[in-house]
């Protein structure tokens, strides 16, 4: 299965452009570390890019690359907010996403990916392609295995950040009054957090409900744990002042870093 590769260096980026043949579809996601949806965005590419085999010569190649730290690159590909992603092909940009939404990045990978690529492996293959063929539709429909591949996506998810809050929306627009809440207390004690906008993605909304075993949103999870929703957020507060206090960035000296 493919991955996700981190470009380092501007000339690790022009060797890496130069090595693909021009079939080939090249995904770039530019983002920063201070950036709490560019943990999410990873994840979500990280994910995407396993379902696609590593095929001779390569259909697809995925990278990422600190828009700040790279900014030669960023700036030619017109990049002013992150996460971003560019699709290009033969050195021709395809397509530009803006923002966290996993469902519009997996329909615009999806829409320029070459499909052909577990064709290939099977004509390789030891079997013959119309009974390889036949197997790749009966996974595909397979609802017990869509809801594997579903839980270990989930499972990276919750694990994106030290603290995840799954809500309706983003920190900077909550759409509905409980998001709005948890978003403020995780502020009030400068928690850095990572998030996840369910209202984006409804295979994670209706996934994480039996994933978690907790039908509503927000989620809070820490260390891949989940903690609950708003009001457990709360009692487990009232109970202990301190709950959050090992994730707060104030006690490491970074007050910057908190999300808002």
């Amino acid at each position: 299965m493919s991955s996700l590769k981190e470009i380092t260096s501007f000339e690790g980026w022009e060797e890496h452009v130069s090595s693909l043949p021009p079939s080939t579809l090249l995904v770039v996601s530019f983002h920063a570390p201070w950036a709490a949806p560019c943990a999410q965005m990873a994840t979500v590419l990280s994910t995407l890019a396993s379902e696609y085999p590593v095929t001779g010569p390569p259909s697809t190649s995925w990278v990422s690359i600190n828009a700040e730290e790279l900014s030669d690159i960023s700036e030619a590909y017109n990049v002013t907010a992150v996460p971003f992603l560019v699709l290009i092909r033969n050195g021709e940009v395809l397509e530009t996403v803006s923002g966290s939404s996993a469902v519009r990045v997996r329909n615009a990978i999806e829409s320029h990916a070459s499909k052909t690529g577990a064709t290939a492996i099977a004509d390789n293959g030891p079997v013959a392609r119309g009974d390889n063929t036949a197997g790749e539709v009966a996974t595909e429909e397979d609802p017990e295995k869509k809801k594997q591949e579903l839980f270990r996506r989930l499972t990276d998810l919750v694990k994106a950040a030290p603290v995840m809050l799954f809500m309706k929306g983003t920190p900077s627009e909550p759409k509905c009054g409980f998001s709005r809440q948890l978003v403020g207390i995780l502020r009030d004690n400068a928690v850095k957090y990572g998030f996840f906008n369910i209202l984006a993605d409804d295979e994670v909304r209706q996934g994480l409900k039996e994933f978690a075993d907790w039908p509503t949103f927000p989620q809070l999870w820490v260390a891949g744990e989940l903690v609950g929703g708003l009001d457990i957020v709360k009692e487990e507060l009232a109970g202990d002042a301190d709950f959050l206090k090992p994730y707060s960035v104030k006690a490491n000296g970074d007050v910057s870093a908190a999300a808002s």
